[in-house]
């Protein structure tokens, strides 16, 4: 393999236009030329290549961005921009962004955007391995065994839920702590523990922090933040 080349993913990855997931779904709707010809998944890109989205070509990579936003609800954590509610319209940021992960639409919090499709792949691919911290409040009074329940697994989408860290705060609140990703899962749990989410807030990823960021702000990460996170995932190269 000629080691110059790259697989087509990384390399519409990298320009910061989207993830590589993203790119794959591209690359399979036909989206997606090289030198003019279509393109399929495994293909490669060479030096000198002419690589194009929608018939445009790619331009090269902008300055990255990192930010992290505070997502109020009613806010979809989607790119579709057919989605009225799409968080692109709503942050109106001048470079092409986007989530790094996803927040339901009811739920709202910490949300990192970015135009480094590298660094959402790093993240995902670990994203058992980091916690995210919740903040939820509950229809019922909370019981010691409510707790207990939700702190343990719990079966879910075909699998089972990894033990999570749930502290109360007040009769109807408490903080919750996961290392797992699955699709609305809190509000699953608590569904299965014989309650109903009355509002659910994620208020730290890692070491990121929402702090006294309000709704429908976002900042960009600080140098400590970002290399931080950096070494996090894994990049230590930057």
């Amino acid at each position: 393999m000629d080691q110059t080349s790259i697989s087509l993913n990384k390399y519409i990855s990298s320009t910061g236009i989207c993830s590589r997931r993203e790119a794959d779904k591209w690359i399979e709707a036909g989206r997606v030329s090289i030198n003019g010809r279509k393109a399929v998944k495994g293909n490669r890109v060479e030096p000198g290549d002419k690589v194009a989205i929608d018939g445009k070509s790619l331009r090269s990579k902008e300055k990255s961005v990192y930010l992290l936003f505070h997502k109020p609800p009613g806010i979809t954590s989607t790119t579709d921009r057919r989605d009225k509610d799409n968080i692109i319209d709503f942050i109106k940021y001048k470079k092409r962004i986007f989530p790094v992960g996803r927040l339901d639409k009811a739920s709202s919090g910490l949300i990192i955007m970015t135009n480094d499709g590298d660094m959402v792949n790093k993240i995902l691919r670990k994203e058992n391995q980091h916690e995210k911290e919740y903040i939820v409040k509950v229809s019922k009074p909370i019981s010691s065994s409510f707790l207990s329940r939700m702190s343990k697994p719990i079966p879910m989408l075909g699998t089972r839920t990894i033990p999570a860290t749930v502290t109360q705060i007040n009769a109807h609140v408490f903080s919750i702590i996961l290392i797992q990703g699955l699709n609305r899962q809190i509000r699953r749990m608590v569904e299965y523990c014989g309650d109903k989410v009355v509002s659910l807030k994620r208020i730290r990823i890692m070491h990121l922090e929402l702090g006294d960021l309000r709704p429908g702000k976002w900042r960009p990460l600080n140098d400590k933040e970002l290399n931080e996170l950096l070494i996090r995932i894994g990049d230590k190269k930057r």
